[in-house]
């Protein structure tokens, strides 16, 4: 065709469970992208998500921000969301919602080597193509090295990062705008009973018809709360001094003495990871910076507890059903008289989804249940710089 931009790339991993394909104009300008998903069914594939760009003039460079757009996201169940960008991502953005079912959205798996050409059709090409297939760079047998930087890989979740290392005295990090931090003893605040079994995580100031965010299995009994602490120097300006501060990076429920060798981000029941786009989260939501762990079990008569202690301000509960607790992340701590079992509430740095990661032993039990209050910070090693974990 006389062109050396290519007309369109996929990138197939059906370990993975994905298919990526884009689309590219005459100035090699990306005009579509296609993410599919292998489902249950192995002859079909879901739409997760497509974007399009419509570039106003030859001039305009690829990804530019002020690039019109059409972003559609799809999920199983009649879910999605269509969003529509006129002025590129600063100017003003229209979300509706897709009409269309379930058996309408679904793309027929094609064969090995019988793919047809999405940018055949969006340029209205009639001549013979030339394709051009390569392998990935073959992983070492016993999956012991890492792939190049350079090589591709499908989408992952968000991954964990050091969380084992935020509760490890002596250890430096930095969460990008403090330059070096280094880990202090975490704090223990008391403990959490948990007579069910259940580990309830979730956001304690939104809607809970169907009960707590997010659920983890843990033996019953009564387990500390514990804070992971930074110490960081840096200049105050009303001080005009060099000052020191400690701050709280996360909390958690410390289930076992056991050293965590991996960790997970938790689910809620309905989370599909084969539908995951890249670094995506799965937690529990706030909308008042708020958090809890509790007893699953004792869910309701606890989430009442705590609207009546901290939102209504109830001054006759009795102390061993609200208390409150002072200079630290944790906030309150209400107590079910008829089971014993607590909700411990937390505060995070704003509003959003918070992750929970769920250590667990070289034995696959479960030993803590960590949420980070703010960012994911980056290790720092003995040269000062950063390093992936």
């Amino acid at each position: 065709m006389g062109r050396e931009a290519p007309l369109e790339v996929r990138l197939v991993s059906w370990r993975d469970h994905y298919v990526g394909l884009w689309a590219y104009d005459a100035q090699g300008r990306g005009t579509y992208e296609l993410d599919l998903r292998l489902l249950d069914d192995p002859t079909r594939l879901w739409p997760r998500r497509t974007v399009h760009r419509q570039y106003t003039g030859p001039e305009m460079a690829e990804l530019d921000e002020a690039c019109p757009r059409i972003t559609v996201e799809l999920f199983p169940g009649g879910k999605g969301r269509r969003t529509e960008q006129p002025q590129g991502e600063r100017g003003p953005m229209y979300v509706t919602v897709p009409r269309s079912r379930d058996d309408e959205r679904w793309v027929d798996r094609p064969v090995f080597g019988e793919w047809p050409l999405l940018s055949g059709q969006v340029h209205g090409l009639t001549e013979p193509l030339v394709f051009e297939i390569t392998e990935p760079a073959a992983a070492a047998a016993d999956g012991g090295e890492l792939a190049p930087t350079t090589c591709w890989c499908p989408p992952r979740p968000a991954q964990p990062g050091p969380i084992g290392e935020l509760f490890r005295p002596g250890v430096r990090v930095t969460d990008g705008y403090h330059p070096e931090m280094t880990i202090v003893e975490p704090r223990r605040i008391g403990t959490l009973r948990v007579p069910s079994g259940l580990l309830a995580i979730s956001g304690p100031d939104i809607d809970h018809e169907d009960g707590p965010h997010l659920t983890v299995p843990v033996p019953p009994g009564e387990y500390a709360l514990e804070e992971a602490r930074a110490r960081h120097g840096y200049h105050c300006m009303w001080e005009g001094s060099e000052v020191t501060r400690t701050d709280t990076m996360a909390v958690r429920v410390l289930v076992s003495e056991a050293p965590a060798t991996s960790w997970r981000m938790a689910l809620r029941p309905d989370d599909d990871l084969r539908l995951f786009v890249e670094d995506e989260i799965s937690g529990f939501a706030t909308d008042g910076a708020t958090g809890c762990f509790a007893d699953a079990g004792a869910w309701e008569p606890l989430l009442a507890l705590f609207e009546r202690g901290l939102i209504q301000g109830d001054p006759d509960l009795h102390p061993d059903a609200y208390e409150d607790i002072s200079d630290s992340m944790y906030l309150l701590r209400t107590r079910d008289q008829a089971t014993g079992g607590e909700l411990a509430a937390f505060a995070t740095t704003g509003d959003g989804t918070y992750p929970v990661w769920v250590g667990r032993s070289q034995a696959g039990e479960v030993v803590a249940v960590v949420v980070l209050v703010e960012g994911m910070p980056e290790l720092l090693p003995d040269d000062g710089t950063t390093t992936s974990a």
